[in-house]
């Protein structure tokens, strides 16, 4: 299979907003633990850093101190319950809706790369009936390491029989960003994501905010149909 021009796109912020049952899910997590439940808002910049920086975070909150074996049961717990309610209320971003369709139209095709396990990737696009819009997906477990490492990001170009002088990537964290710098791809940072640094402050080639055409921003980075 070969593609002809290709958008990659992360998933958590970037194409479906999930942070609700994240949340949910480590406050789960913490009433096991006998402890309240978090603000929504006090974990969303961790969403993009995975279920133990999330959980860390939480635990930082209450002033609570586990070992690293303690917090790996924690991890464990957190992925078995969110397999169980990860689409109860995690909804697509209309933008990214929008920009799926006209990629479609415009012959660009799409794929994912994120740092949520791949299973769990797969079963959140199948939940949502994304999955038939992407021709390929990678996780943080699929290879070796993950992102901000450019490999996931190369090989899922690959993987989709894409070129990378042809391809744009779609995020909204710095560790998106710092993926796109290291494989050499050009960016398109959505501001309405969940990051620890801005992503207005990085820098990336082009910004979209909440209701901006995020597909016309893609395809000014990519160079004319074959």
């Amino acid at each position: 299979m070969t593609t002809d021009r290709l958008a990659v796109f992360d998933l958590d912020g970037t194409l479906v907003d999930t942070a609700p049952d994240l949340s949910d899910t480590t406050n789960v997590v913490l009433a096991g633990q006998g402890l309240p439940p978090i603000s929504p808002a006090i974990l969303r910049d961790f969403i993009g850093m995975g279920a133990r920086a999330m959980i860390e975070k939480a635990l930082h909150e209450h002033g609570v101190e586990l070992t690293e074996r303690e917090i790996d049961v924690l991890r464990d717990e957190f992925v078995d319950h969110y397999a169980t309610r990860l689409a109860r209320h995690s909804r697509p971003f209309p933008e990214m809706v929008a920009a799926l369709d006209a990629l479609d139209a415009a012959g660009i095709a799409a794929a994912v790369c994120t740092n949520k396990r791949e299973g769990l990737a797969r079963q959140l696009l199948d939940e949502l009936s994304l999955s038939a819009r992407f021709v390929a997906l990678t996780g943080g477990d699929t290879f070796a390491v993950s992102k901000p490492d450019p490999l996931p990001l190369l090989r899922t170009i690959a993987l989709a029989g894409g070129d990378p002088a042809r391809t744009a990537y779609v995020g909204d964290s710095r560790i998106d960003y710092e993926t796109a710098r290291a494989a050499r791809i050009p960016m398109v940072g959505v501001t309405y994501g969940y990051s620890d640094v801005p992503i207005a402050e990085l820098g990336p080639e082009r910004l979209c905010g909440p209701g901006e055409d995020v597909a016309a921003a893609i395809a000014s980075l990519l160079p004319p149909a074959a």
